[in-house]
């Protein structure tokens, strides 16, 4: 069996910890630029897994750039990705094509926009309204539509559609520290 050493445990040795005690190297971080932007753009399985890796992948990013978990600004934008997604995964799963994410918050804006790709345009999203009480789905679109400031869809360029929201959002505590 051969054993992989890096440097850092090398180090522990020598200090006589043990790796348990050594602190995991630090994530490459990817705040908000200078001016206040910030984008994430990923690609996902067109799954329930993929759905709920989406939402969790958002909400990691997010916290990157200042918004905690917990934010208002956090939790309406995994909502609105949860939503979008899910969407994405039931009514434009086509075998073999994952659903794209792009998330991008503008600071001078106050704004996040959040953009849904799948691959199928058939099914294109209708005027949201409340299904009734007994039924169990239906109800993204009005989440999204209570949510967002704005939201709609277009085609996408050469398959499939493209459903976005904007949220507003304050910005991060980080950000105002700054231009303080």
């Amino acid at each position: 069996m051969i054993t992989m050493t890096c440097k850092r445990a090398t180090e522990a040795k020598k200090a006589g910890r043990k790796d348990k005690d050594v602190a995991p190297p630090r994530p490459r971080g990817f705040g908000l630029t200078p001016n206040g932007y910030g984008c994430l753009s990923r690609q996902f399985p067109s799954t329930p897994r993929g759905a709920r890796l989406a939402r969790r992948t958002v909400v990691r990013q997010l916290g990157e750039w200042g918004f905690g978990p917990m934010s208002d600004a956090s939790c309406s934008v995994a909502l609105v990705v949860a939503e979008l997604a899910a969407n994405a995964v039931c009514h434009g799963r086509l075998r073999g094509r994952n659903f794209h994410v792009w998330v991008d918050y503008e600071l001078p804006a106050a704004r996040f926009r959040i953009e849904v790709s799948d691959a199928l345009l058939g099914r294109t999203p209708e005027a949201p309204a409340l299904p009734p009480d007994d039924q169990e789905s239906g109800r993204g679109l009005f989440l999204v539509e209570c949510l967002a400031t704005r939201w709609g869809w277009e085609p996408r360029n050469p398959i499939g559609k493209t459903v976005w929201a904007e949220v507003a959002a304050d910005p991060p505590a980080d950000a105002v520290r700054e231009q303080v």
